[in-house]
């Protein structure tokens, strides 16, 4: 699964957010539709986050979105829907004991980076596929650390404190305490493009690239008494806005270091208060709501989307700034 030669290195990354990936959903069926293919056939590098990471694996697998969404429909609402952390963390291992199984990064049929956190060092934990995504020790290099998928997505998943942070064992025997992806990058598109640049040794000229958000929404009101809301107000809405402030200094940060990077980035704001959700909306009603949102965004950035993958190498078919959005 190395680089095509000649061709455009074409990268699709996919933010957190938890419930909101029907969003991410959304957009990824308009581009599924407009591309005639699967999505692993006509991306080189998958990274995902959080939610971001379970469409990513998915995808990379080879399933279709209708496939995924589906999947989303049956388990999102029931993972959400559990009340302590361990019960989340237990609904969310069922979906992936029965979905991912015992398979290994091998499985792959394009390279993928899951973003968690190595929660003790407090520093990055990125499962990966291929040797020649290594930054370094390539020689001891192992794809995904020689856990399993569902370990991977696990970690990357585990919104400490509302799921429990997840134990992985390595294939040397290290045991690693990992929590959240969204901790240290919950849009991982920065990630993606430093493995492009510095360890597959592209050219920048080379990228396309394609960053989808889980958008954003009013805070609900779910309080029914003076202690639920103090509770949801320094718990759920201080890690939403940890989030969504990660997401945006990633996202200005990309901006900043890679303007001339060719990009489309998809992640809309909402206003209306019947949009109101968050990371743990379980309600399958506003889910609908929110991927429809993501099948319109999707709609907005077609033309820009076309204009990234008609270019040929070395022409991005529309010049990088007119195709990032800014917002």
């Amino acid at each position: 699964m190395q680089p095509r030669s000649g061709q455009p290195f074409r990268i699709l990354s996919l933010d957190g957010g938890g419930a909101k990936g029907f969003y991410s959903l959304g957009v990824l069926k308009g581009l599924e539709g407009m591309l005639g293919c699967r999505l692993h056939e006509r991306f080189d590098l998958v990274y995902g986050t959080s939610t971001g990471s379970i469409i990513a694996a998915l995808i990379c697998l080879g399933y279709s979105v209708d496939e995924i969404h589906r999947l989303y429909r049956t388990h999102v609402v029931k993972i959400m829907g559990r009340l302590f952390p361990w019960t989340k963390s237990m609904a969310l291992k069922e979906l992936a004991t029965e979905v991912f199984q015992q398979k290994k990064f091998e499985d792959f049929k394009t390279n993928i980076g899951i973003v968690s956190t190595r929660w003790a060092f407090e520093t990055p934990l990125i499962f990966k596929t291929s040797r020649s995504q290594a930054h370094g020790d390539a020689g001891n290099f192992n794809p995904g650390w020689g856990c399993t998928i569902g370990d991977a997505v696990e970690a990357s998943c585990s919104a400490y404190p509302f799921f429990s942070r997840k134990l992985i064992v390595t294939s040397d025997g290290q045991k690693i305490l990992a929590a959240d992806g969204g901790f240290c990058a919950n849009n991982p598109t920065l990630y993606a493009i430093a493995d492009a640049t510095e360890a597959f040794g592209l050219a920048r000229s080379d990228l396309r690239v394609v960053s989808v958000g889980v958008g954003e929404y009013p805070s609900p009101r779910r309080y029914t008494s003076i202690a639920h809301w103090i509770g949801y107000l320094f718990t759920v809405r201080l890690l939403q806005k940890v989030l969504e402030i990660n997401t945006k200094s990633m996202h200005q940060l990309r901006n900043v270091l890679f303007k001339d990077v060719a990009t489309v980035r998809i992640s809309k704001t909402y206003s209306e208060p019947d949009m109101a959700a968050d990371l743990f909306e379980s309600d399958l009603d506003k889910l609908d709501q929110i991927y429809q949102r993501g099948r319109e965004s999707f709609r907005e950035y077609e033309l820009a989307l076309k204009a990234l993958f008609e270019g040929k190498n070395g022409d991005s078919g529309a010049s990088a700034s007119s195709v990032v959005n800014p917002a």
